[in-house]
Order: C-alpha cells, then structure tokens, then sequence
C-alpha cells in the first residue's frame, strides 16, 4: 500500500463518508487514475494554512511545531504533510451574471492568461457555471481551458437576482463526485451580498464545511441600496462596548463590512468557553454570511477573498491566487472529540507574532457520521 498522503485532497479537510468514497471512486472518467480505497475508523481533518510576513511575503520555513490549532477550544496535535502541490485539481469557476454581476462581465473577457496561471501546470478538470437566480452549467468539466476562456468571454446578462448561496451549493455538489484524488476548489466572481438564494443559511452552512472544497472569492461591493436593506436585517450589528474585542465605528463606511464580520468570528472565538463556543460560532458564520457572503465562505473553507475595483485590481487578485494556491501548509489532524456538528477551529503561530497565518476557521460533521479517511494502494 502507498502512502496515505498521495491519494487524499489537499484543499481544506477530508470529511469523506462511504457514500462519497463509493460515489467519486463510480464517477471518475474513463483515463482518470483509479485508486482502491480503504475505509478508516478515525477521523482526518485537513487544514491548508498561508503565512506571510507583515510585508506580504510568503513563508516556507515553518514547522510542525510551530503552529497551534483547537477545534471547538481544544488543543489538536498537528502534523505537517510535505508536497502537497502537484495533485491533480478539479475547478468550478463560479459567475454571478445576474443583479449587479451583470456589468463586470465584460471584464471577465480578457483573463484567459491570469485563469491558465492559476489552474497551473497539474493535471486539471475547470467547469464553468453561471448564477442570477438560479445556477446554470455552461461549461461542464473539461481540460480545455480555451473553451473555459472563451466561454467566460460570451456569458450573458442574467436577471436581478444573485442567489449565491444556490451557487456555491450548486457547485460544491459539482466537485463532491469528481475522484477524491482531486483537489477541489471554486473561484467565484461575485458582489458581496446574497439576493434571492433559496437554501437556507443553515443548510449552505452544511454543505460548506462538510467539503473538501476550497472557495477563493473575488468581489466587488454591492450597491449600498442593497447594503442598508440587508443590514436592517442583523440584530448583532451594534457598535460594541468602546475598545472591547467587539467594539465597531458607528461611522465606518458600509464597504468596511467584510472586516467586522470577521471580528465578529474571531471574538467568539477567543472568548466563548469550549461547551457553547461551537454552536455560538455557527451562529456568527451563518450572521456574516448576510453582511459579505464571498469573504466568510472563503475564510471558513482556508480559501481567500479579494475585493476588485477594476480590470487591473482583478488580474493582480488572479495572480496572487495562482502564487498562493500551491505554496500553502498542509496541516492535518485527529479531533480528539469529533462529535456532530460544526467545529471551530483557530489556528496560531505563538512563537512567531510577527508573522500573519491565514487557514479555514470551520468545519462540519453530520450527526450520526464519524469522518473517515481513504487511502490508496
């Protein structure tokens, strides 16, 4: 038997069932590589982690040791998986064409080189699928990133809505039956705020963080029209007690809003007890996903989120993607509590505050299912 590591994803955690094992070992396409799979009774959570320098650089020369991570409060014992960028990769690249996403169209024209570095030089599948109010394969899983380019080239206006939850669920069912020896991934170009999706904020939760899919997002802002009607609708959007972790500018502008959801996160995270933190830390996603949905889905699947003005803001976010994409940290390890529901994770450098980390804050596991891990022969 090889080693496990060749054959499991490296995009955010495996939280793989049998039913998925045995569903994506059934749908891989004739000249994929077939793997036999074994089942494990213990559970592997994958974290892929960024660390930067304040400045921007990226750092390489970390250990195992160096990092610090608890699920739901408590310490995790790391590992740190070595040559994880060359596995295969399965990609949905996800348009909004509907509301607001039908003026950046034309932008999305000219990114045929930017989008070629960003699959890189891995053997890949790219599907491409559009969303107003209601997702639409335009192009299905294909190697041929001309018909990819030219497809995004000719995408046409949608109607008013944006039901970008519906597309992300969409999607993510997409990638869970291409062949676990695949990464999974979707890059999305979107506005900020949801409009229109039928899943419930619960159950997009769900179907989130029970994936191996890594979401890197690139939004532009939502009109403020839309801004103030969905923020009428946040109860916990007050200001905070002046200096304290939650504390807000009442005169910020609204564009700032992707920021404060992540502190929302992040201060339940540091300051809930471990028996209520998971449960109070769902309810905080599920509260950011109203005010920036690109950014907290990307921030709980360890992806990133970019925010664009223009085609030139675009094309660098794109390259920055594809230096970032295969240069991650690959951490895995065993929940020493994998109980149902969603886990919060935190993952720290503690002997290196000079240094900035970024890694998927979340994950999901169904009642009644211990996560289990394949491995290949």
């Amino acid at each position: 038997m090889g080693s496990m590591k060749r054959w499991l994803p490296v995009f955010g955690m495996v939280l793989v069932s049998r039913a998925l094992l045995s569903q994506d070992a059934g749908s891989a396409p004739a000249g994929d590589e077939q793997t036999a799979t074994i089942s494990v009774q213990s559970s592997l959570v994958w974290v892929p982690a960024l660390v930067k320098t304040k400045a921007g650089a990226l750092v390489y020369t970390l250990k195992a040791d160096d990092f610090k991570l608890t699920d739901n409060g408590v310490d995790q014992k790391l590992r740190l998986e070595e040559d994880t960028g060359g596995e295969p990769l399965a990609l949905v690249i996800l348009v909004e064409t509907g509301s607001d996403g039908a003026a950046k169209l034309d932008l999305y024209s000219q990114l045929g080189p930017m989008l070629d570095a960003v699959v890189g030089a891995v053997p890949h599948k790219v599907a491409v699928v559009s969303f107003d109010s209601a997702p639409a394969v335009e192009v299905p899983f294909t190697t041929k990133m001309d018909l990819v380019n030219q497809t995004l080239g000719g995408l046409q206006a949608g109607d008013r809505k944006d039901a970008i939850f519906d597309g992300i669920t969409f999607a993510v069912d997409m990638l869970r039956k291409q062949p676990v020896v695949y990464r999974r991934a979707i890059l999305m170009f979107s506005e900020t705020i949801d409009h229109g999706s039928h899943v419930k904020l619960v159950d997009a939760l769900r179907a989130i963080g029970d994936t191996n899919t890594t979401i890197y997002s690139v939004a532009f802002s939502s009109s403020r029209a839309e801004l103030g009607h969905e923020a009428s609708k946040i109860s916990s959007n007050e200001p905070g007690p002046q200096h304290g972790c939650f504390s807000r500018d009442k005169n910020a502008d609204p564009n700032t809003t992707p920021s404060r959801a992540s502190q929302d996160y992040d201060c339940a995270a540091q300051l809930l007890p471990p028996l209520i933190l998971a449960k109070m830390a769902a309810a905080v996603v599920i509260n950011s996903f109203k005010r920036n949905a690109p950014e907290t889905v990307s921030r709980l699947t360890g992806g990133e989120y970019f925010h664009f003005k223009n085609e030139k803001t675009l094309e660098g976010d794109l390259l920055t993607i594809s230096n970032h994409l295969p240069n991650r940290y690959v951490l895995s390890f065993h929940p020493q509590s994998p109980v149902a529901g969603f886990h919060s994770i935190q993952l720290s450098l503690p002997e290196h505050i000079d240094l900035k980390v970024e890694a998927r804050n979340g994950y999901w596991v169904e009642d009644g299912e211990a996560p289990v891990v394949s491995a290949g022969h």
